[in-house]
């Protein structure tokens, strides 16, 4: 598995795409945070609160998460080595595993630098340092789990094409359902709101974010991952067949 990891970093790093995908990430929440007039202006909204970072961090990472996850397999598959890879000393799982782990690190490299909003918010605070620090632990802990989701999404729709524009597309769509449709959903049936929001991903987001770990959320966030990384395997081992 390491060294499913260790390719997939260098390959990212070897290119243009991993330098590419943290300069988005970075700059689209820089410009929408920092520049542009609106609701996700921080500057505007008069209260040291990092929300709105971990309103848009998800809606950005819907997209980004699946440009990173969409070759994984797909490009294997178009250049005819998914077979050869397949036939290495490496069970399905650790070929998979080394694949996820790969793109989350690229994603969560991307979160890193994010940290310095944190200080810069804190040292804006009337009076400085007037952050709610568990809420903002608690959101870091959700988009992680968050992103984990979408990667394992994104490796799973890889596998389902060779063209990685189809995989993409499948991608995002899937994680727009599991993060906004539950919702959409519960807005129209009000009388079962509650139960089907559950089911949604943006409502164990935000769960976290106010600073309370729950279990249920934790849980929620893991069993996505796994079925999606199982759908992986599965779908992998139809091709080693």
């Amino acid at each position: 598995m390491k060294a499913i990891l260790l390719r997939e970093i260098k390959s990212f790093f070897g290119s243009p795409i991993g330098y590419l995908v943290i300069a988005l990430f970075l700059i689209l929440n820089g410009l929408f945070l920092w520049v542009f007039e609106g609701d996700y202006n921080i500057l505007n909204t008069g209260f040291a609160d990092m929300s709105p970072f971990f309103t848009l961090a998800p809606w950005i990472l819907i997209f980004l998460i699946p440009a990173v996850t969409m070759r994984s397999f797909s490009d294997e598959k178009k250049q005819g080595t998914l077979e050869l890879l397949l036939t290495k000393p490496l069970s399905i799982w650790q070929i998979v595993n080394g694949k996820f782990l790969g793109s989350m690190l690229l994603i969560v490299m991307a979160i890193i630098p994010t940290f310095i909003y944190v200080e810069v918010i804190s040292s804006l605070g009337m009076p400085e340092g007037n952050l709610d620090m568990g809420s903002t632990i608690g959101s870091y802990i959700g988009l992680l789990f968050l992103i984990s989701a979408y990667s394992s999404i994104g490796i799973f729709t890889s596998t389902l094409s060779d063209n990685q524009i189809v995989a993409f597309i499948v991608a995002v769509f899937l994680c727009f359902f599991f993060y906004f449709g539950f919702e959409g959903l519960a807005s129209l049936t009000p009388s079962f709101s509650t139960f089907i929001s559950a089911f949604g991903m943006q409502d164990h987001f935000k769960s976290m974010g106010r600073g309370v770990i729950d279990t249920r959320d934790l849980l929620y966030f893991t069993s996505i991952t796994v079925l999606f990384l199982s759908f992986t395997v599965y779908k992998l081992k139809s091709f080693k067949l």
